[in-house]
């Protein structure tokens, strides 16, 4: 993704520019008005855990709603048509009802300010330490990302420089959330979310027209890719082959279980949001009200994909000058007047925004709390840990404008974001979910556990896939195969180093395992009163969305 391809300038005039101007001011505007709220560190990373849960669900959703996943599964659209819903409906949605129902009780109740921190309580400073570095490094990675395709995309757009579009869009990342911490960013996260949906809604309808109503983009994409290119699961049987390179197995259990539950359930840039929210009832239906409209991303994002296909047949192709990452900037060049093109690139670099403030927010709660505070500079007061969180998001900038260049070998991002997520995200779920449901797990088997699995997940896709050892049709095929490897690694040294090592007492577990409360979760009624399957509202919320998840996938 080094370059997008040269005659994707757009032409844009004073209008465009005027909108994109607005933008930029009330975005500094949100970040001053939060700061008045900003009075210790829990306001800075935390918002003070004040937040409505009608907020933090639709940030929740907009923190993940990246100009990468935009372009990125865009791209997917395109390289490998529907299949693409599985990231959704399959590799989204379930895992967000169950940290709703499941997760959040452990996390909001036990008072931690941060993932890493749930894992000092249940395993002690080993894991603790390792997954914050593991997660610091995440962070830094993926808010660079969305830096680097941000600048890539607006010099070949707009025709702004590199370093131009990076310093610009860096400052005011930087800006709001140094001023007004992670409400600053919440808050610009929901204004993030309509304003992304106004840019993408007009692109997809201006888009089907163009190529004929969606009977006219299926006629299309039938006799030039085949039927199996608009269906969800055909041609997905163990050892058929398909443009995806995965089967259904590795779909359900690769991205559907281990890769999926391990990114919504234990990224914190996520859980960040819910734990904000003012109380553990809204916490809880944080990832249920995100839930909702993620059911409907993919109409606006990998229709999209499907519809640049179309208009640029040579999309992709070795020779063509265009990537498959160019399929929304082509659009964009193609369909959108002057004024609304402006919307467009004001919610493309919303979404990038969107996407860094989150990981930079999470990345600066993380570092301080759990690496500078825990063991480089205990018990200080109050004001010296909400100075250094500022400090540090300043720093989170500056390393992410630096690990962006990595991504450049990767011609989709989403690639290079799902082999991270199998890297990072899956090692730590095994140690999250066995963590939570076996009380003989030991401290010293959270922090093998955590270490083996990151190391299998690299070791597969470097050494095994990379090198010719293990045959895998596609980038994609190999995450799901290596998230696969790390669950399964991971899970398997936690059961055998359990049985070997002494676990903690019964009673330093509690709140901490599932089935047992602490005294110190003052929000939960009574051991067992507050059980998800015995909340009606709950199971209402996550009926609905099941159903929705039931159907809508194999309706395709």
């Amino acid at each position: 993704m080094r370059y997008l391809a040269e005659g994707l300038r757009l032409p844009t005039n004073g209008l465009d520019y005027t909108i994109l101007a607005i933008y930029f001011v009330v975005v500094l505007g949100i970040g001053f008005a939060a700061r008045a709220s900003v009075k210790t560190s829990l306001d800075f990373f935390l918002s003070g855990r004040s937040l409505p849960a009608w907020v933090t669900g639709l940030a929740f959703v907009a923190a993940n709603l990246g100009a990468t996943e935009i372009l990125g599964m865009a791209a997917n659209g395109a390289q490998y048509g529907v299949y693409t819903v599985h990231w959704y409906w399959i590799g989204a949605i379930p895992a967000m009802v169950f940290l709703g129902l499941v997760m959040m009780p452990f996390y909001y109740g036990s008072k931690v300010r941060s993932v890493p921190e749930f894992l000092m309580h249940r395993f002690g400073p080993s894991s603790h330490l390792l997954s914050s570095v593991i997660f610091a490094v995440s962070s830094v990675l993926i808010a660079g990302v969305n830096l680097y395709a941000m600048a890539i995309v607006l010099e070949a757009l707009l025709g702004w420089p590199e370093w131009v579009a990076i310093v610009v869009a860096g400052f005011f990342v930087l800006a709001y959330i140094t001023i007004g911490g992670l409400s600053s960013a919440i808050y610009n996260e929901v204004l993030q979310f309509f304003v992304i949906l106004a840019a993408l809604i007009p692109l997809t309808i201006v888009g089907l027209k163009r190529v004929g109503g969606w009977s006219g983009l299926t006629d299309s994409l039938t006799g030039s890719h085949g039927g199996a290119f608009l269906s969800a699961w055909e041609g997905t049987g163990v050892g058929s082959p398909n443009p995806l390179g995965a089967n259904w197995l590795t779909i359900v259990l690769g991205l559907g279980f281990v890769m999926s539950f391990g990114y919504w359930t234990t990224n914190f840039a996520e859980v960040q949001r819910a734990l904000s929210a003012k109380n553990l009832s809204a916490a809880k239906r944080t990832p249920l009200i995100a839930a909702f409209p993620k059911i409907f991303i993919p109409m606006v994002v990998i229709v999209p994909g499907l519809i640049a296909l179309v208009m640029e047949p040579t999309l992709g192709k070795a020779g063509s000058g265009l990537q498959y990452n160019d399929a929304i900037p082509v659009l964009m060049r193609d369909l959108l007047p002057n004024g609304v093109l402006g919307i467009a690139v004001t919610g493309l670099l919303a979404a990038f925004m969107a996407g860094m403030a989150a990981n930079v927010s999470s990345f600066n709660t993380v570092f301080t709390n759990d690496i500078w505070g825990a063991y480089l500079r205990k018990d200080r007061e109050d004001a010296y840990y909400l100075k250094t969180g500022r400090v540090v998001t300043a720093v989170g900038v500056l390393i992410g404008m630096g690990t962006a260049f990595i991504a450049s070998s990767f011609s989709n991002i989403m690639n290079y974001l799902q082999t991270l997520f199998s890297f990072f995200n899956v090692p730590l779920f095994v140690v999250f979910i066995i963590g939570m449901f076996w009380k003989r797990t030991t401290p010293a088997a959270g922090f093998w556990g955590l270490l083996s699995g990151t190391v299998a997940a690299m070791v597969n896709y470097f050494w095994l896939y990379k090198g010719g050892i293990v045959d895998i049709p596609s980038d994609q095929g190999a995450n799901f195969v290596s998230s696969i490897v790390a669950f399964a690694v991971g899970a398997l040294v936690m059961v055998v180093v359990s049985y070997v090592t002494r676990p903690k007492p019964a009673e330093k577990l509690a709140g901490l395992v599932y089935g047992t409360r602490s005294p110190d979760m003052d929000e939960l009624p009574a051991e067992g009163d507050d059980a998800w399957y015995r909340r009606p509202a709950l199971l209402g919320w996550g009926a609905i969305i099941l159903a929705a998840i039931c159907y809508v996938p194999f309706s395709f």
